[in-house]
């Protein structure tokens, strides 16, 4: 049975993603205060449409006291940042791994739960001709999966498959998975559950589209 929850603060560091609008979307419609995480100020009327709160906060030069301070009121911090395509090994450095260790640091402040979107994969011996910006962006988002798993905060990790934007089919499948695709609609809707379960702290599990109720998926988990 799904644990029934009061209204939370999340706080999502990446806050203008594709799948953090959604995601925000989601929880403010369910009554959940999001406090969205974001480097440039003119992305803030994109978050206020999507029902969340700005707060203007560079993740590559910020402390984790000043991160602690902008989302002090936050439940959790979900860790939803990445460089993304076009930047290189630095940058992966600096956004997937420095930030996310912000992140913990701010959350262990604050006595906050972390939430980390990884990729599925991650901790795979990458094949032959991966590019260098591909590697970096691995290592990153491993270092920081091991990271978080030995930080003694509540975590938890979601590594979805490969991203697309076909729409919600509201159908996943959740554990130890091969390769595949996943909508970030679907991504989306699995987080706006899983945020809300601190009876899944412990757990990092792979996601992709299937055949399963998002609910069903998640309640899954529990079980194992």
């Amino acid at each position: 049975m799904t644990p029934k929850h009061s209204s939370l603060t999340i706080a999502i560091v990446g806050g203008h993603g594709q799948i953090a609008l959604r995601t925000t979307a989601l929880l403010t419609a369910a009554g959940h205060r999001v406090l969205s995480v974001i480097r440039n100020p003119d992305q803030a009327a994109e978050i206020e449409r999507a029902g969340g709160e700005p707060v203007v906060v560079d993740i590559e030069r910020a402390t984790d006291g000043d991160l602690a301070a902008a989302v002090a009121e936050a439940d959790t911090l979900l860790f939803a940042a990445g460089a993304g395509p076009g930047s290189g090994p630095a940058r992966k450095e600096t956004v997937d791994y420095q930030g996310a260790l912000t992140t913990m640091a701010a959350a262990a402040r604050l006595g906050a739960r972390v939430v980390q979107i990884s990729y599925i994969g991650v901790a795979n011996t990458p094949p032959a001709g991966t590019s260098p910006d591909f590697l970096a962006y691995q290592l990153a988002k491993h270092r920081a999966d091991l990271a978080l798993q030995a930080s003694g905060l509540d975590w938890l990790i979601v590594r979805p498959g490969t991203l697309t934007n076909d729409p919600e089919s509201g159908r996943v499948e959740t554990g130890a998975l091969e390769r595949g695709p996943v909508s970030r609609a679907n991504v989306a809707r699995v987080l706006a559950e899983v945020l809300l379960r601190p009876d899944l702290n412990g757990f990092a599990f792979d996601l992709l589209d299937g055949d399963t109720p998002v609910a069903d998926a998640v309640a899954a988990l529990a079980q194992h």
